[in-house]
């Protein structure tokens, strides 16, 4: 009886195991570990590290661009409060340094760019070495700079060297009502010559 036992409780071990295998899904080998994903940068966080590259590159007035679109998207982003007026007056200074190598057009564009962010918000609270009046005055005196040298080459005849040096006043600042009146003046003057043609 033992002997029929044996077989027996060895034949249900078999069938149990194949029965076992039978039911056994097979699922694909197994998955390596997700990695964890970083959390997104936020369109403020790649906009104020573009304005922090400019900085560097010394082009502040880029920068503060970049640091107003910041503002917008993010008011009171820290890193703008803390790079804005810094930015604000090394773009200052560069118009005072162009000014005093002469070169009368860079001054104004740089000083126009500081009255444009003056008023930000990023710049509220803070202490600046200037006032917005005070940078309005250069602007006005970098114009009027300008408008003289372009009446000296108009009373020459140079209508084109006129023109051009008007037209640089309205590259800073558009609103430059003797600047565009002058323009046109001058403009119309030229196209009329051009129209009589070369004297014989």
């Amino acid at each position: 009886m033992r002997r029929g036992i044996l077989p027996l409780a060895q034949a249900v071990l078999v069938l149990l195991l194949v029965a076992g295998c039978a039911h056994r899904v097979d699922g694909p080998a197994s998955m390596p570990p997700q990695s964890i994903k970083p959390p997104a940068v936020s369109a403020a966080d790649l906009a104020f590290a573009e304005g922090e590259t400019e900085m560097q590159r010394g082009n502040y007035e880029r920068a503060l661009e970049m640091f107003a679109a910041v503002w917008k998207e993010s008011p009171g982003h820290p890193g703008v409060s803390k790079d804005f007026p810094e930015a604000l007056s090394a773009l200052k200074t560069r118009g005072d340094d162009a000014f005093r190598h002469g070169k009368l057009e860079e001054a104004g564009r740089h000083w126009a760019g500081v009255l444009r962010f003056a008023s930000h918000p990023a710049e509220k609270g803070r202490h600046l070495p200037f006032t917005k009046s005070e940078i309005r005055a250069s602007i006005d005196r970098v114009s009027s700079s300008l408008m003289e040298k372009g009446l000296i080459e108009y009373r020459k005849g140079n209508l084109d060297a006129a023109i051009a040096l008007w037209k640089s006043i309205l590259a800073y600042d558009p609103s430059h009502v003797e600047a565009a009146g002058s323009v046109r003046t001058a403009t119309t003057q030229l196209e009329n010559l051009k129209k009589i043609g070369p004297a014989k």
